[in-house]
C-alpha cells in the first residue's frame, strides 16, 4: 500500500474500521422521548439532555468511546445521583460533579494495540504548534532507559516530550515500545495536572524501571 505521502505499507491483512453507531433501537427511548437508535446527549454531571433523572456513561453518549472513560464517568455520574437523591449540591460530589475532557479530546490518553505498543497524552507537536504555542519537542531513544534492557533484551522504543516554553508545563508525551502503556498514567498525571517542569525533577522515579524515560526526557531537555 502507498500512502499519500509516498510511504509504503506492507502488511498480510488491512482492516478498515467504518465507524460506530449507538446500539440503542429496542431499549425503551421513545417511551421517554427520545429517538431509538439515537446517540444520548448529556451534559457534565452525565444526565440526558430533557430528563430529570436519567443518565447515559460510556460510549453510548458519543463523548469519549474508551473503556476507561467509561469508567470514569459512571464514577461520577454515580456521586452526582448519589448527591442528588440526599438532596445535596451535585458540584460537591467527587469531581465536583462534572465529568471533564469531553470537549477536549486531547486531554484523554489513549493506548493503540499494536506491535509494538503505543500511545499518549493531549497535543502533539504539530497541533500545539498550530494552536500558535511556543513549544518544544524532546525525542528520546528509550534504549537509554536503564529498565528497557531489564524488560526485553533487545529493546526498542520511542519517546517524545513537547514541552510549552512559555509557561513550563507539558503539554503532551507519547510513547511507543514494549510495555509503554503502563507509562500513559504517569503522561496524564503531568499533563492534566499541569505540573511543573521544575517539580517534575522531584519525582524521582524507580530504578531500574521504563519510568525513568521521564528523567531522561528531562535531561534532554534541560540539554
Amino acid at each position: 500500500m502507498v500512502l499519500e505521502g509516498g510511504d509504503h505499507v506492507e502488511g498480510d491483512e488491512v482492516l478498515f474500521a467504518t465507524g460506530r453507531k449507538p446500539r440503542t433501537e429496542d431499549i425503551g427511548l421513545e417511551t421517554v422521548g427520545l429517538t431509538p437508535g439515537s446517540w444520548l446527549d448529556v451534559d457534565d454531571t452525565l444526565r440526558v439532555a430533557g430528563s430529570d433523572w436519567l443518565y447515559a456513561v460510556g460510549d453510548v453518549n458519543h463523548r469519549a468511546l474508551m473503556t476507561h472513560q467509561g469508567k470514569y464517568q459512571a464514577r461520577i455520574a454515580g456521586a452526582v445521583i448519589a448527591g442528588r437523591a440526599r438532596g445535596g449540591d451535585a458540584s460537591r460530589t467527587p469531581g465536583g460533579g462534572r465529568a471533564r475532557g469531553h470537549r477536549r479530546p486531547r486531554r484523554r490518553p489513549a493506548g493503540r494495540v499494536q506491535r509494538p505498543r503505543g500511545g499518549g497524552r493531549r497535543l502533539s507537536l504539530a497541533e500545539a504548534e498550530r494552536a500558535g504555542r511556543r513549544v518544544r519537542a524532546v525525542d528520546l531513544d528509550m534504549r537509554s532507559v536503564a529498565g528497557a534492557g531489564l524488560y526485553a533484551q533487545g529493546y526498542r522504543g520511542h519517546a517524545r516530550m513537547v514541552v510549552d516554553l512559555d509557561r513550563e508545563v507539558v503539554l503532551g508525551a507519547a510513547f511507543v515500545g514494549p510495555g509503554i502503556g503502563e507509562l500513559l498514567h504517569s503522561a496524564t498525571v503531568a499533563v492534566a495536572g499541569e505540573v511543573p517542569i521544575a517539580r517534575l525533577w522531584h519525582a524521582v522515579p524507580a530504578y531500574p524501571t521504563l519510568s525513568e524515560v521521564w528523567l531522561r526526557l528531562l535531561e534532554a531537555y534541560r540539554g
